[in-house]
């Protein structure tokens, strides 16, 4: 490069004006999708494999309450946990198939721990519902009742729940994963 070429770019540079080198900077919204593309990405695997749990739960919830008259909560409770065990086959082996890997079972417990936490806002606005709405109004102790409270409110607050807490603590990032007891004890 010659001496020449040096101080223009160097002028260029002073005086706020692109030298030919320079490369324009990507615009917002590409900045945008580099930065949070791959959350969108985990999010539309997540919804995919949310909607198919969800269609499992659905159709046993009401199976088990029409056909079987099985009680409300419990039905609810049979039916998160069959739609439960396919999310998570969904998930980990789909929408966070690229997350490092710890063991198993430590996975499953985890996840059916958390998925319990995230069963408890759908019992809890089905409950809210069917018996304590229900109890004043009868229209509240009816099966659409019940389906849009567990169903629909319920799942919305236990879904949001339920993909932060996979991300943070089930299918860990590879920066993530959990140190081994001897390892932090030895510090």
């Amino acid at each position: 490069m010659t001496k020449a070429g040096t101080l223009d770019s160097v002028s260029a540079t002073v005086t706020g004006e692109p030298s030919a080198s320079s490369s324009p900077r990507p615009g917002f919204l590409r900045r945008l999708w580099v930065r949070f593309g791959h959350l969108v990405h985990e999010l539309g695997k997540f919804g995919t494999v949310g909607i198919i749990a969800f269609g499992v739960d659905l159709v046993l919830f009401n199976i088990a309450l029409t056909v079987f008259n099985v009680e409300s909560l419990t039905a609810k409770i049979f039916s998160t946990a069959v739609a439960a065990t396919v999310a998570f086959i969904g998930n980990r082996f789909w929408t966070w198939r690229n997350r490092a890997r710890s063991n198993l079972a430590r996975e499953y417990v985890l996840y059916f721990v958390l998925n319990a936490i995230g069963l408890g806002f759908s019992l809890l606005t089905l409950a809210i519902s069917h018996y304590g709405l229900g109890s004043m109004w009868p229209a509240f102790k009816n099966p659409i009742a019940d389906n849009i409270s567990a169903n629909i409110v319920g799942t919305a607050l236990g879904t949001t729940f339920r993909f932060w807490s996979y991300r943070r603590w089930v299918f860990l990032h590879p920066d993530t994963q959990p140190v081994p007891a001897a390892v932090t004890e030895s510090k």
